[in-house]
């Protein structure tokens, strides 16, 4: 998002974040309530631009929220789309866009406030994994062809059970409704805003062999004295890995391994 839209974001964030410090606020119910009014949102383009038609006043759009959503989502949700529809918007997908965001936060705030969020991180980040090594998975998950019922129900065996249960609804909502996106980068934008629900950046390391305890911490200590931030470690095993490891934050790759190590002595010799 650029310009009116990043900031209309940014102030619905901290309004986000002030209703979920309220003990009163159930934030997974407000997950599901937001969830909603963005697949509204998706689905009735023309309502989508009223609400965000930079020349009508911003309380008359509140109010016509307040009439459409009053007795279908609780309290909290309403506050946070008349607030929504208040501000400046870019484009008027940018309004469906932070919709979902807020949605998944309010999730991953429920999730830390069962002490489950390391759990949720941990398991998105092995869900990909699975994606990534699963042709077959990932082609049922993404078949347009394919009901939202049979894909829900797929999921629900593959995760029931096995993962938290915001987990699950995280991975329902963003396979029934990629809105454009891949698979992939969904999971890793989950991903980034579960690690910014405790301050922390996301490394990726690669390892030939598991890292042990203290291994994780040394490295996990290392990587936040270098960027300045706490770091959550999603590990993954390679054995082409010969030896090392390979660390990737962001769009950054740290390669520390024996193989790059070789492969990049030959590229030398070579040249």
């Amino acid at each position: 998002m650029n310009g009116a839209s990043r900031e209309a974001l940014a102030a619905a964030r901290e309004r986000l974040d002030a209703l979920t410090d309220s003990t009163s606020v159930d934030a997974g119910t407000l997950a599901g309530d937001l969830a909603a009014v963005t697949a509204l949102l998706h689905r009735e383009v023309s309502l989508r631009r009223v609400l965000t038609d930079p020349a009508q006043a911003g309380e008359a759009k509140a109010d016509l929220v307040r009439r459409l959503l009053g007795s279908q989502v609780g309290g909290p949700a309403l506050d946070l789309v008349s607030g929504l529809v208040r501000s400046r918007w870019s484009q008027s997908r940018d309004l469906v866009d932070a919709l979902e965001e807020l949605a998944n936060l309010a999730d991953l705030t429920a999730a830390q406030r069962s002490d489950a969020l390391d759990d949720v991180e941990d398991e998105l980040f092995r869900f990909g994994r699975i994606i990534s090594s699963s042709t077959g998975l990932r082609a049922a998950l993404t078949d347009r062809k394919a009901t939202t019922a049979a894909k829900t129900e797929l999921l629900h065996r593959l995760l029931g059970g096995r993962a938290k249960a915001v987990t699950e609804r995280l991975v329902i909502r963003l396979v029934t409704a990629p809105r454009g996106r891949s698979l992939e980068s969904g999971l890793e934008s989950l991903s980034r805003l579960a690690a910014e629900r405790r301050d922390r950046m996301v490394a990726v390391v690669t390892s030939a062999v598991p890292l042990s305890d203290p291994q994780k911490q040394r490295l996990g200590a290392a990587l936040a004295k270098l960027y300045g931030s706490r770091m959550h470690l999603n590990l993954d095993v390679d054995p082409e890995v010969v030896g090392g490891v390979r660390v990737q934050v962001g769009d950054e790759v740290i390669n520390g391994s024996l193989a790059d190590r070789i492969e990049d002595a030959g590229r030398r010799l070579a040249s």
